[in-house]
């Protein structure tokens, strides 16, 4: 409903009561024409229905007391389409200081004629539009409840460690909410809701913040939907709504690490009255690997080394994830602890690469020794008996 229909419409003549009724009389007024004129009542009455939405429409602003007095102050400023002047007189069109105006080009875009070319754009529509939230044209109660979004849902997976290295594709099974197929989301068991009397279809109420300005909330009697059954559904209650189930294929992008939230729009809960669906969400979980860990794009493995082999130097050969094993130099005199990296086998960046394996030494030290690696281990110590590793260790715990 445009701002001009706001102020040329006389409710109190809509629902036959006088400019001072009570909030008692606008009610029982209202309630009395509604079940006169209800569609249910008048089935394939289309004069019987349009007199139904001027009455709603009517009770929707005289039984608010706010928007009653917006109302009031709006017809005594623009009453009948004459604009007032300061004395509160209307002007006659000509002298006197008054002037008579067209709401048509008040409200309708740009007046013609005049000095200065009217008002241009939207005029004063637009400021009294947000004044009354009214919403502009098309927020009457003709006007068609506006599409819903569907709900986001989350859900959880576990992937094992490889997947979450190379990628999977896994099924999900997700329980949301969805139009409901026993009333083909109206609500009422028989698919013929009414629009809510309270909102006009809108699914918003508005309430005053002060300074003459409005704001909206969803309508508590329809939930925001904008009708109301009168029949409701066995299944979603009234809502239009009801749970089901359904399973589907998600991709999960290689690279994903553990705990990590993955966001699929528009795999979510279906919109309602052709709404846009919600979005999914994937908390995804990743399962130990025996050999290898992860840290940031990079794989993670610790290789047992020989005593020998550290210390004269060797080539070992080093397990890959779910590729053949690579041969690392290990250079003499490698200490245990030593990380070493072999390139482009590690995890999937997002830009599609891999990073590195990091490959750490650990000696192992025998807890067996046969009579012939004894008695090596035997010259070894007296070869080098003249040296202590951890002399610089008390060197320095003395210079502490």
């Amino acid at each position: 409903m445009s701002t001009k229909d706001f102020v040329e419409k006389d409710y109190y003549k809509v629902l036959g009561v006088p400019k001072d009724a009570t909030e008692a009389e606008i009610k029982k007024a209202y309630r009395k024409l509604a079940r006169e004129f209800h569609p249910d009542a008048n089935k394939g009455d289309a004069s019987a229905e349009e007199r139904f939405k001027e009455i709603s429409e009517a009770n929707d602003i005289l039984g608010d007391a706010k928007k009653r007095k917006e109302y009031d102050e709006a017809r005594a400023l623009f009453g009948n389409g004459t604009l007032f002047n300061q004395g509160g007189r209307p002007g006659p069109g000509g002298g006197g200081g008054s002037f008579n105006f067209d709401l048509g080009d008040l409200f309708g875009g740009q007046q013609q004629g005049g000095a200065g070319g009217g008002f241009g754009g939207g005029g004063l529509g637009d400021v009294f539009g947000g004044l009354f939230n009214r919403g502009g044209a098309g927020a009457g109660p003709g006007t068609r409840t506006q599409p819903r979004r569907g709900q986001d849902i989350e859900s959880e997976v576990t992937l094992s460690f490889t997947e979450a290295v190379d990628g999977a594709t896994v099924p999900l099974r997700m329980s949301s909410q969805s139009p409901c197929k026993a009333c083909s989301g109206t609500g009422d068991k028989n698919g013929t809701p009414r629009v809510c009397p309270t909102c006009v279809g809108t699914g918003q109420v508005s309430r005053g913040s002060g300074g003459g300005f409005s704001l909206t909330d969803p309508c508590a009697d329809c939930k925001g939907r904008g009708l109301i059954a009168e029949t409701p559904c066995d299944i979603c209650k009234g809502s239009g709504r009801a749970r089901s189930s359904r399973t589907m294929q998600v991709r999960i992008p290689a690279g994903v690490s553990d705990s990590q939230r993955i966001r699929l729009r528009g795999k979510g809960a279906p919109g309602e009255r052709g709404g846009p669906a919600g979005d999914l969400y994937v908390v995804v979980h990743v399962d130990a690997h025996p050999v290898f860990g992860r840290k940031d794009d990079n794989l993670t493995v610790t290789v047992p080394v020989t005593f020998a082999e550290a210390a004269l130097g060797a080539d070992i050969k080093v397990p890959t994830l779910n590729g053949p094993s690579v041969t690392l130099k290990l250079p003499p005199g490698t200490p245990g602890g030593r990380t070493m990296r072999a390139r482009g086998k590690g995890a999937v960046r997002k830009d599609g690469t891999r990073g590195d394996l990091l490959v750490t030494v650990e000696v192992a030290v025998p807890t067996e020794l046969n009579d012939k690696a004894r008695e090596a281990m035997e010259l070894y110590r007296e070869a080098t008996e003249s040296e202590d590793p951890r002399s610089a260790l008390f060197e320095s715990a003395k210079g502490a």
